[in-house]
């Protein structure tokens, strides 16, 4: 029987951008264009989530500013609220919480109740590191550096479908996610005319020639077709038979000319050929802000503006696609309450997430965020974590995607799930 097992696996090959046509082994690429485009797939839910690796200031991006002790902690970074003078206000959202103003593309969706924001949100392990924090994270067992698994790639596993299409998990990075570590189908590519399949090893057959995909997949028993299954080879076909180089974006939607912009215009791309996608995964980075980090304008500002803009050019280019996409953005943790002598922050604790689509309980600051006096601050310095993300990520994970086996996606815990979801 055909394994379905999916691209990334231990023995098996690494998606990498290096060349769609001229990339691929002649014998694929002939193969590929004698067969016909498989029909689309039927229209699915499509979760996207945005890994903002770096560690983003929570206390930046929401910022509770009538907090008088974060306002003495921050001198030259607190913005006010205030419409007076001649800065750049804060985008006051509910009388207590404020959006940076170069986030201003979100505030149309959070007062239509399509944003939703979690506040102290962060893992229970307190480490301090980003790489074992992003570890963590993505695996979806704070406690537990053995997981081989990510936590997105259990959620395709629960999906409960007899099959898999080869473009139901899908990153727009250079090199698959932890998130995406296991055993279900997964693709990682940087870019989408530039996808490829380059082997690990010397799998028999990668010089063969074939009149058809049947004989070429007979004749490579041990070889890359049989570590993949045909759904790969439907890959190839459905993106060398699309004109993705002169994509145009729909209802005038301009993406930022960004990493992350031309990540979510592919991801837009791809959820609208109806190939199957249910999980895409794409990377914001530059969000460790120890120096210089700037308040109305500067590094930070530059970052929330490209993040903002960017999903709100995928959202406006999904059109009628909207109904079946959920946007939800992590990070690793946040940032000190003070700030340092640089201008700047350090690692800290508990950050915010956003959380964007038709069916999020929208227009609200979720989350328990107490006076930031130093008694409230965890380890004296730092935002409490006061939500747990696998309590975010499984309710979004449930309600968007029909999954509801927490046990499965984040084993080991067993806490409460915050409703950011409607219904």
């Amino acid at each position: 029987m055909v394994s379905r097992r999916g691209f990334l696996k231990a023995g098996g090959l690494a998606l990498l951008g290096v060349g769609l046509l001229g990339g691929i082994p002649g014998f694929l690429a002939e193969a590929a264009a004698s067969e016909k485009i498989a029909s689309p797939y039927k229209k699915k839910k499509t979760l996207v989530c945005i890994f903002q690796r770096g560690a983003m200031d929570g206390l930046m991006a929401v910022i509770p500013f009538t907090d008088d002790y974060l306002k003495a902690a921050r001198p030259n970074l607190f913005i006010s609220a205030a419409k007076s003078g001649n800065g750049n206000p804060l985008i006051d959202l509910d009388g207590r919480f404020g959006l940076h103003p170069a986030m201003k593309a979100f505030e149309p969706m959070f007062r239509e109740k399509r944003l939703g924001i979690v506040h102290g949100i962060g893992s229970p392990n307190n480490t301090r590191s980003h790489f074992d924090a992003q570890d963590y994270m993505e695996s979806g067992t704070p406690f537990n550096k053995g997981t081989a698994s990510g936590w997105l790639n259990r959620a395709v596993g629960l999906l409960g479908h007899d099959a898999l299409t080869p473009f139901t998990a899908v990153s727009l990075t250079s090199a698959m996610p932890r998130s995406f570590y296991g055993d279900n189908p997964s693709v990682a590519m940087s870019n989408l005319q530039d996808f490829t399949i380059q082997m690990r090893g010397n799998p028999t057959g990668a010089n063969m020639a074939a009149k058809s995909f049947e004989d070429l997949y007979d004749q490579t028993a041990s070889g890359l077709l049989k570590q993949t299954g045909k759904e790969s080879f439907e890959a190839m076909k459905m993106l060398q038979k699309t004109d993705i180089k002169n994509y145009s974006p729909a209802n005038g939607a301009v993406y930022p000319n960004s990493a992350l912009g031309n990540s979510l215009k592919q991801i837009a791309q791809l959820i609208k050929m109806d190939v199957g996608l249910e999980v895409a995964f794409a990377e914001s980075n530059g969000w460790d802000t120890h120096f210089n980090q700037g308040a109305e304008n500067g590094i930070f500002a530059n970052n929330v503006a490209d993040l903002s803009n960017s999903i709100m050019a995928l959202w406006t280019d999904l059109g009628a696609y909207q109904d079946d996409v959920t946007v939800m953005t992590m990070t690793e943790f946040g940032r000190t309450v003070h700030q340092n002598g640089t201008g700047g922050t350090d690692h800290g604790r508990a950050s915010c997430n956003f959380i964007l689509g038709n069916d999020v309980g929208g227009g609200l600051v979720y989350g328990d965020v107490k006076p930031l006096a130093i008694e409230n601050l965890e380890d004296g310095r730092d935002l409490a974590v006061t939500t747990d993300f696998r309590s975010v990520f499984s309710s979004v994970a449930d309600k968007h995607l029909g999954i509801n086996n927490d046990h499965v996606l984040f084993p080991d815990w067993n806490g409460e799930r915050v409703n950011v979801m409607r219904g």
